[in-house]
C-alpha cells in the first residue's frame, strides 16, 4: 500500500502535530464563516433510539429547491463531539456540497450525560444504528452515508456491518482512522507518548463529573486517584456494563479485515500508517475486495489529521466527497 497520494510538506508532517491540527486546528474561524449557511439551518434533535434511550444531534437541511444528494450523517470519537474540529470541517464540506448533514453525538458526549441514566461504552453499536435509523427518518431522503472518526469510524463501520439487520443500509459507510483494534488503542495511549494519556485521561474525568452532576446515585469513587488509562478501563468495565472482563468488552467492538471485506454493505477506510493511537499492523490483510470499496493508507497523516499544506486543506475531506459521489 502507497501513499495514496497524500505528501505534506516537512513543516506538519510529523505524525503528533497532525494529530493535534485535527482538534486544534487554525482552520476554526475560516469553518465557521464556512459553516455559516449549515449553522443558519441547524436544528437540534433528540433521537428515539429504542429501549428508552435517546441521543441528540443536529440536522441541517438544503435549502428549499436545492435537492440534497442524500444524508450524510457523522460520528465523533470518543470525547469528541458535534463540535469537534474534525467533523464540523467534513461536516460543512459535505454541506457546501449539497448534502444533508447530520451530527450525532454518542450517549454522555456533546453535553448529553443527562439524556441517559447508564454510562457510554464503546459496545452500545444497537443504540447507534437506532439513531442512525431515526436520523434517516427525520430526513426523508434514502440515501444514507455514514462517516465516523477514530472511535466513531469504528462505529461507522460496524454500522455497515450490522444496520442491514435493523434496517439501516448505507450507500457507504467510512472510517476514518478507525480504532479497529480496541486493545492496541488502548495500549498505545497508555505506553505511547505522555501528551495523549494526558489528553485522554483529562477528558475522561470531566465526562465522570458531569456524569455525576447529572445523576448524583452514581459511584464513581472507584476511579480516584487512578492514572493509568488501562486500569481505568478494567474498573470501568467490571462496574459499569455487563462484561465478564475487559477483553471481553474489548473483543465486542474488535473489527478485522476479515470481517470488514465480507460486510454486507459498503464500506471504506482511510488510515494512516504513522498514526500514533491506530497501531497499522491490524490493517493487515485489508484490501479493497468484496464489501470494502476503498482502502486508502497514508504513509503520514497522524490520527485524524490529513492536513496536506500549509493553507490547512484536509486530504481525507476531498477524497471522502470522491468516495460518496462514486457511492
Amino acid at each position: 500500500m502507497n501513499d495514496a497520494g497524500f505528501r505534506p510538506p516537512l513543516l506538519i508532517r510529523h505524525a503528533q502535530l497532525q494529530s493535534i491540527l485535527a482538534t486544534k486546528s487554525p482552520r476554526r474561524r475560516l469553518w465557521l464563516r464556512r459553516g455559516s449557511r449549515m449553522e443558519a439551518v441547524a436544528s437540534r434533535h433528540e433521537l428515539d433510539c429504542g429501549d428508552g434511550v435517546r441521543l441528540a444531534g443536529f440536522h441541517s437541511r438544503q435549502p428549499e429547491g436545492s435537492p440534497p444528494l442524500g444524508l450524510a450523517l457523522l460520528i465523533h470519537g470518543w470525547e469528541g463531539s458535534h463540535e469537534s474540529s474534525y467533523l464540523y470541517s467534513m461536516a460543512c464540506t459535505l454541506y457546501a456540497a449539497g448534502y444533508n448533514v447530520f451530527r450525532l453525538n454518542l450517549r454522555d458526549h456533546g453535553g448529553t450525560h443527562g439524556l441517559n441514566r447508564e454510562p457510554f461504552h464503546s459496545a452500545r453499536i444497537d443504540e447507534v444504528l437506532g439513531a442512525v435509523r431515526a436520523a434517516q427518518q427525520l430526513d426523508g431522503d434514502g440515501r444514507l452515508y455514514v462517516v465516523g472518526f477514530s472511535l466513531g469510524g469504528n462505529f461507522a463501520l460496524r454500522v455497515g456491518l450490522h444496520g442491514p439487520r435493523a434496517g439501516v443500509t448505507p450507500r457507504l459507510s467510512v472510517g476514518i482512522s478507525p480504532a479497529i483494534h480496541p486493545g492496541s488503542t488502548l495500549d498505545a495511549i497508555e505506553y505511547g507518548p505522555l501528551m495523549f494519556r494526558w489528553y485522554f485521561m483529562d477528558k475522561w474525568r470531566k465526562t465522570l463529573r458531569a456524569k455525576k452532576n447529572a445523576w448524583p446515585e452514581h459511584d464513581f469513587s472507584a476511579f480516584d486517584g487512578v492514572r493509568s488509562f488501562t486500569e481505568s478501563t478494567r474498573r470501568f468495565v467490571a462496574g459499569f456494563t455487563d462484561y465478564p472482563s475487559m477483553d471481553d468488552y474489548l473483543a465486542a467492538y474488535t473489527l478485522t479485515p476479515e470481517m470488514l471485506m465480507a460486510a454486507p454493505s459498503p464500506l471504506a477506510v482511510l488510515t494512516a500508517k504513522d498514526d500514533p493511537v491506530i497501531p497499522w499492523r491490524y490493517f493487515d490483510g485489508l484490501r479493497a475486495e468484496g464489501a470494502v470499496r476503498a482502502f486508502l493508507a497514508t504513509d503520514q497523516g497522524g490520527h485524524c489529521g490529513f492536513i496536506e499544506d500549509l493553507r490547512m486543506t484536509s486530504w481525507a475531506e476531498a477524497r471522502v466527497l470522491e468516495l460518496l459521489a462514486t457511492a
